[in-house]
């Protein structure tokens, strides 16, 4: 400090100054020296290496740009850095009050020679406060260009210099030094020098708010430095509610350690009754004009922001302006892009708490001014949420059915939140979009009463208000609904009528807007049409739906129409075609992100189904337990059916021949009786009197069955023929259906399988092993054990014969008769394709592992337990189990742990 303090006495006197000046600024008054001090950093402070390193980068381009809001821990990110460089650096701090060029240059000069750079005497001194000779920035530029080593001028709070011509300055002084200056800026604002120039040139290293925003891992450790210890986990979720931002985290830590349960504080802290409220308010709102403040309080109430939605808000032009500047300013206003901005979320919170305590009553006509503004602009979701905020639930529900969005309360993306939305709204509104909103809502809850009863009162009001093209093609889809949900494929067809007719006068940009409409109307029509036994007249509906437009919006509907195919395949005995339709079902939805298991839930019950087929029974019942999770409490017919036929053949297959019969009748009041689902209820019914010696009773059950069109039963009814004796009449009825064509192999099979009986009784070996080695052939494609346990020993005593051992190993036998009995029916574990788990997944899984009870792994994992179930159920149907053990035990089979 000695030879500093002889250097600046050794000044000659010229014409910016003398060197009994040097230790005054051009007004007179002494330097400050702590603004030439390098700010101390704190204990509590965290090195982060990411940032070091890229500042680093600083002794090699001209000029760096640390630009970051309020708090953001930018002075102490480059104080800890420069007391850590070999190279001199020269450290100011700017201060708002200075007057002009000349007293900031002054300062500069002096901020030098504090650190021992030599500045001769020729370089001088400002005289005045307010400009600066321009001799004195060239001789300055000159002395520093003649460095060995750079010097590292850091200019904090550089925000503070706003006169353009000091930005035009520095940068001639900058050019000039060449490699004998390192600039580094410290700001909150967009620096005017010409940025884009250094960043054309590779010259400038730059660090932005993004950078300085804590990552979960740093914020764990900065939490460790105040001595609170905080899995990643949840410090994850203080910085997701703080952005990351530097002195928010500090100041949540220090207010924890205040707190007698500092984690509990730091996930529920109130921001507007904190610290960082009055941070934010001091640093940030105070320091704007009045009319900033207003325009800040009022979009407040918003998630995002654009000018002429602001403006909306408060009655004033100009708000473009005001935000392009708050967002140079970085005062917690980011740019989205396309002239979209947001707040920070603490900075939100905290202005509108001051909102509520400056204007009362204010909020919820925000609320109403945004839901209009953006109803106009076509923002659906964001029209509802301040709709229903501002209380006006008449002008939310009108706006939901003008927007033809009624089918987003079934499509599975967002019927949870709207339902969760609306369920606030109270009877007070009665109008027809209102009535309308209950009826879907109730309905998507299969409440079919309370739905009935609102649609018919939606109807009544629209016949007496007037003609709502939107509200009536709303009713049709509830209508179609309805009919589905009470097995009515009049009705279903009805409705579809006449939404078509509607749809011809209603824009066509709204229809194009929601494909849901359609792909959901056209389910319901295909449903309606199953349950009726149309199979052909259901197809072509379904498959309308599968062939249709994509997208998450129409997931849902394609889900259900693959599910409902592969029933009908199932119901044609085609179990492969089914898995196959019941598989890609399934993915529709999940390819979407959609809670699983979603729908119905029927594509799980013909799984359930075909795995029964292939006695495959743990399976079965791990699909079935997927569907009743996925819909517990459903009404729809062709649901229930499938759920009844699943359920009754798997208790079937175990040996339970009442409890089958119990549980084949699906309960389910519809409108008209559906073939198929009596015929397999009989089926159920009969192979249970045949399981227990009544052949007679077996067939009686099924004469009350049309079974013309049902093959399955008429193999049934032959298969009771044949235990009664009647060989000749189960053979007429097989070969009457050997002329229907359609039947896939788990008909045909059977169908083999009883000829191949009946010609061994008659003593034809021969055949009956032809027979045999057909029903073999095509059961192995499919993987069809069950037919061959139900055909009785002397199916059996021919499956050990030579030429048919070759055809049962491996999937059906074991190697081969024992003590020269017959071959022991096996079944090996199915080829069930595991499906990659998600990250989330193996998170749960391995916490399985650790015998951690639900709540233990939702506590530990930060979610809700709800959620674990959710991530519980796809781990089980992933693996094909549905036990915790069995998932545990396959997992490692599989090497997941």
């Amino acid at each position: 400090m000695d030879g500093v303090v002889s250097a600046v006495a050794a000044v000659d006197q010229n014409e910016e100054g003398s060197a009994t000046d040097a230790y005054v600024d051009p007004l007179g008054e002494p330097f400050l020296q702590t603004r030439f001090a390098l700010p101390t950093v704190p204990a509590t402070f965290l090195r982060r290496e990411r940032l070091a390193g890229h500042l680093d980068q600083a002794l090699r381009t001209p000029l760096t740009v640390v630009n970051g809001a309020a708090g953001a821990g930018k002075t102490l990110l480059v104080a800890d850095w420069a007391a850590g460089i070999e190279e001199t650096v020269a450290w100011l701090t700017n201060d708002a009050g200075d007057q002009g060029p000349g007293m900031f240059w002054a300062y500069l000069l002096q901020a030098l020679r504090a650190v021992g750079v030599p500045v001769s005497g020729e370089v001088g001194c400002p005289a005045d406060a307010t400009r600066v000779d321009h001799k004195l920035l060239a001789r300055l530029a000159a002395e520093l260009s003649g460095r060995e080593r750079p010097v590292v001028v850091v200019l904090d709070e550089y925000d503070h210099v706003s006169a353009p011509e000091i930005a035009d300055q520095l940068e001639f002084v900058l050019h000039h030094a060449g490699s004998g200056m390192r600039l580094v800026l410290v700001t909150r604002t967009e620096p005017l020098l010409p940025l884009h120039r250094y960043r054309a040139a590779d010259a400038m290293t730059e660090i932005r708010n993004a950078e300085l925003a804590f990552t979960p891992e740093e914020a764990a450790t900065l939490l460790e430095l105040h001595g609170l210890a905080l899995p990643v986990e949840a410090a994850g979720s203080l910085v997701d509610r703080t952005r990351g931002w530097a002195a928010g985290l500090r100041l949540c830590a220090l207010a924890a350690q205040e707190s007698p349960d500092p984690a509990t504080y730091l996930k529920e802290f109130e921001a507007d009754r904190s610290a960082v409220a009055d941070f934010l308010l001091a640093e940030v709102l105070r320091q704007q004009t009045d009319r900033t403040q207003d325009l800040l309080l009022r979009v407040s109430v918003l998630d995002r922001f654009c000018p002429d939605l602001a403006e909306a808000l408060t009655g004033e032009a100009g708000a473009a302006s005001v935000l392009a500047e708050l967002h140079r300013q970085n005062a917690f206003v980011e740019h989205l892009g396309h002239t979209w901005y947001r707040l920070h979320p603490l900075f939100a919170e905290i202005l509108r708490a001051h909102l509520r305590a400056r204007s009362p009553g204010l909020e919820p006509e925000l609320h109403r001014r945004a839901a209009e503004w953006l109803r106009g602009s076509g923002s659906l979701p964001e029209t509802l949420a301040h709709g229903a905020a501002a209380g006006d639930w008449e002008f939310t529900a009108g706006a939901l059915v003008d927007d033809l969005a009624i089918g987003q309360l079934f499509t599975g993306l967002r019927c949870d939140d709207l339902t969760e939305l609306f369920s606030r709204m109270g009877p007070e509104t009665t109008s027809p979009a209102a009535e309308l909103v209950r009826a879907a809502r109730d309905l998507s809850r299969h409440d079919l009463d309370r739905g009935l009863t609102h649609l018919r009162q939606a109807e009544e009001r629209l016949a007496t208000d007037g003609s709502d093209l939107t509200a009536w093609l709303s009713c049709a889809l509830l209508e179609a609904l309805a009919a589905r949900l009470t097995g009515s494929p009049r009705k279903a067809e009805k409705a579809v009528e006449t939404a078509a007719e509607l749809r011809h006068e209603i824009p066509a940009h709204l229809l194009e807007k929601h494909p849901e409409l359609t792909a959901l109307l056209l389910t319901h029509l295909g449903s309606a049409r199953l349950w009726a036994g149309r199979f052909d007249d259901a197809c072509a509906a379904l498959s309308s739906v599968v062939g249709g437009p994509g997208g998450a919006s129409t997931a849902l509907p394609r889900e259900e129409s693959l599910g409902h195919l592969a029933l009908i395949d199932y119901l044609n005995g085609w179990p492969g075609r089914a898995e196959r339709k019941a598989l890609a079902a399934m993915t529709e939805t999940e390819r979407v992100g959609l809670p699983q298991p979603s729908g119905c839930g029927i594509g799980r019950l013909v799984l359930a189904a075909v795995a029964v087929d292939r006695d495959e029974l743990a399976r079965a019942q791990a699909f079935l337990d997927e569907a009743a999770d996925a819909s517990p409490d459903v009404q729809d017919p062709v649901t229930a059916a499938g759920r009844s036929i699943a359920a009754a053949r798997l208790l079937l297959a175990r040996g339970d021949a009442q409890a089958a019969v119990a549980a084949a009748d699906p309960a389910v009041p519809a409108d008209v009786p559906s073939p198929w689902a009596k015929g397999h209820a009989a089926l159920i019914t009969s192979a249970a009197h045949l399981a227990e010696g009544r052949p007679d009773s077996a067939a009686e059950v099924l004469e009350q069955v049309p079974y013309d069109d049902q093959p399955a039963c008429a193999v049934q009814v032959a298969r009771a023929h044949l235990a009664a004796g009647r060989r000749r009449e189960a053979i007429d009825l097989l070969d009457h259906l050997c002329t229907k064509g359609r039947s896939g192999p788990a008909v045909t099979v059977r169908a083999a399988l009883l000829r191949a009986q009946a010609a061994d009784e008659e003593g034809d070996t021969d055949t009956a092993r032809r027979l045999v080695a057909q029903a073999l052939r095509e059961a192995r494609r499919e993987r069809l054990r069950r037919p061959f346990l139900e055909a009785g020993p002397r199916v059996r005593r021919l499956l050990c014969t030579a030429p048919l051992q070759g055809l049962t190993e491996g999937w059906l036998t074991s190697d081969g008769p024992r003590h020269g009995g017959p071959p022991r029916i096996t079944v090996e574990p199915a080829p069930f394709i595991v499906e990659e788990l998600s990250g989330r997944e193996r998170d749960v899984l391995q916490r399985l592992a650790q015998m951690m009870s639900t709540e233990e792994i939702a506590a530990d994992l930060f979610v809700s337990v709800n959620t674990v179930k959710t991530h519980l159920k796809s781990v089980y149907r992933k693996l094909a189990v549905n036990r915790r053990s069995d998932a545990v035990r396959r997992a490692r089979e599989l090497g997941l742990l």
